[in-house]
């Protein structure tokens, strides 16, 4: 095992576009640069890697609300230095009381159609009050200014984003023209490098500072929590309400009322004497953790090679292995007995791992597994075929850790696929159509139930050590970016920039997590960067490649990453230069 470098003796694998970022105090590192200067003036004012990370995550639900939403979806991780005790905050809502099967299908046209008829309850403004009253020190109007600010005052048009709204202007903004409105505030798309500025989306944040000003004199946490009755109970819970209601959408005022984020211990396994923490099976993370426990079997995977034909072939075969079970058992715990102790146990990883030939690929989604013969009862299948279909943009991503060791890890996400509320500046949760339509599904939909999430933050430890909170956006890459990633920094010892840049494949041999969930069967994209010998030693093992072209949304992730070093006192910082990520400390 060549181990997670601490700035000696590291694997060289080549140049990369920036740096590692390295400090002795703190750093973050986010989806996006203006996002992470929000977060680090916290930092620099005292505050802590919980104040850095919700005031980057409000940051990013203005500067990137092609991507995210203040009304959208929030999952979060969080370590606490003092206690060494790593809790999550869901961050995701449930799909309304009154949303039958029937009646959202309805709403679709027969599927999770674009607009009204996929929302759930928006999750993220208590996610981020959650987080902000409970583990926090700095006040609501403290972590929000910069994203006040940025949505008042506008920030550049940049490119990524430019790009995204021009092609969701093709295939949404008719049928959502408050949308269009507010991307397009003056008849057309700014041009990149134009301010573009959101003037409700800044008037909405003043509102919520405004009603924890009113009851701060009773405490920071009724100040807070004052700020969050607000959306969920007070006047913007009565617009948000009032205008599904004249939509004909499902989200009642009752709705907003009764919400409350889960707050839950995480999943958990160990590779290769790392602990790596993910968010429970209401989402996609168990994927993580289950791909590593399969690939831990495999000794020899350092003397494979970095990228080589045999390791990229023996990750693929993991993850498809793990996303099989993960399309049979993941769902909303509090409807669907998930096995999760048996998908997580090293034994049921053996199993798994005898299913992978070394020569030779799944031409398809391997069958799913028995996790319950390592607890008790019997596994029924749940059939798919092969299905085509596009894929929506979704997701950013935020790591803190600060001068005491806290580290803070989020996912926000949402896009513009639901309608902006034009008073307001900001969609309710589109979550909904990652949902399924099936009733055996175990993501089927049923009122307040959660969808299963892709956005899915993560967290390693090395206990007395290390601390390294990590993540990406990218829907269903997002755990095939993260695997890699881990795979990178633990077994081949490359630096965390080298680790993040480094070429990366991704899987669709699997049903797609979105509605109308397409499948493609032994489809293995890979990036152009992955040299043509190894594409050509990976078509001979059966993998069906094919060289990654960015004209979608769906790209190969963002990763970002903070490794915290208490031997040294280093904290190193990563950013993926394949979107607008960056990092910064000191």
């Amino acid at each position: 095992m060549a181990g997670v470098e601490s700035g000696a003796d590291m694997v060289q694998a080549g140049a990369t576009g920036r740096p590692v970022v390295m400090g002795s105090h703190h750093m973050i590192s986010s989806g996006h640069y203006l996002a992470t200067m929000a977060g680090l003036k916290m930092l620099e004012h005292g505050g802590n890697a919980v104040d850095a990370g919700v005031a980057a995550g409000l940051a990013i639900n203005v500067v990137q609300t092609d991507m995210t939403s203040l009304g959208g979806v929030a999952p979060i991780m969080i370590y606490v230095a003092r206690t060494r005790e790593v809790v999550t905050i869901s961050g995701l809502g449930g799909w309304p009381r009154a949303a039958t099967l029937e009646k959202v299908k309805q709403l679709g046209n027969g599927g999770i159609g674009v607009g009204i008829g996929r929302t759930v309850v928006p999750a993220a403004v208590d996610a981020w009050l959650t987080a902000l009253r409970q583990c926090g020190t700095l006040s609501l109007a403290e972590v929000a200014g910069p994203a006040i600010e940025l949505a008042l005052g506008g920030f550049p048009m940049y490119p990524a984003m430019r790009r995204d709204v021009g092609l969701m202007d093709h295939l949404w903004f008719d049928a959502l023209p408050t949308n269009r409105a507010h991307f397009m505030p003056n008849g057309r798309l700014p041009a990149v490098g134009e301010r573009f500025a959101q003037p409700a989306l800044g008037r909405t944040l003043q509102r919520l500072v405004e009603a924890e000003s009113t009851a701060r004199s009773n405490g920071r946490a009724a100040g807070i929590a004052a700020a969050r009755d607000r959306f969920y109970r007070g006047d913007i819970a009565d617009e948000i309400a009032a205008f599904y209601a004249q939509a004909g959408g499902l989200l009642t005022r009752e709705d907003l009322a009764e919400f409350a984020v889960g707050v839950e211990p995480p999943v958990r396994t160990t590779y290769r004497g790392y602990e790596v923490y993910a968010c429970g099976p209401w989402c996609q993370g168990p994927v993580v953790p289950e791909t590593l426990n399969i690939l831990e079997g495999f000794t020899d995977l350092t003397a494979m090679g970095h990228n080589s034909a045999a390791t990229l072939h023996v990750i693929a075969e993991s993850l498809k292995l793990a996303f099989s079970d993960r399309h049979r058992f993941y769902g909303d715990p509090r409807f669907v007995d998930v096995p999760i102790d048996g998908l997580l146990s090293k034994a049921f990883a053996a199993d798994r791992r005898a299913l992978i030939d070394p020569q030779r690929a799944w031409p398809e989604m391997p069958p799913a597994g028995q996790p319950r013969d390592f607890l008790s009862g019997t596994t029924e299948s749940v059939l798919v075929s092969a299905a085509p279909g596009r894929q929506e943009p979704d997701t950013s991503y935020v790591c803190v850790v600060d001068e005491e060791g806290n580290a803070f890890s989020a996912t926000p996400s949402d896009a513009p696929s639901t309608p902006i509320i034009p008073e307001l500046g900001f969609i309710v949760s589109s979550r909904g159509y990652q949902a399924w339509l099936d009733p055996a599904h175990p993501a089927c939909v049923a009122p307040g139930k959660r969808p299963r999430l892709t956005p899915s933050p993560g967290l390693m430890l090395q206990p007395d050590r290390l601390v390294m909170p990590f993540g990406t956006p990218s829907n269903d890459r997002q755990p095939q970016a993260m695997v890699q990633f881990l795979v990178n920094v633990i077994d081949f010892g490359l630096d965390l920039q080298q680790a993040v840049e480094a070429p990366r494949i991704a899987s669709y041999s699997f049903p797609a997590t979105g509605d109308p969930h397409p499948y493609d069967p032994g489809l293995l994209r890979v990036e152009s960067s992955v040299p043509e010998a190894v594409r050509g030693d990976l078509e001979r093992r059966g993998h069906r490649v094919q060289v990654y072209s960015d004209d979608s949304f769906e790209g190969f992730g963002s990763l970002c990453a903070v490794l915290a070093d208490r031997e040294s006192g280093v904290v190193r910082g990563a950013a993926d230069p394949r979107r607008a990520s960056y990092a910064a400390g000191w």
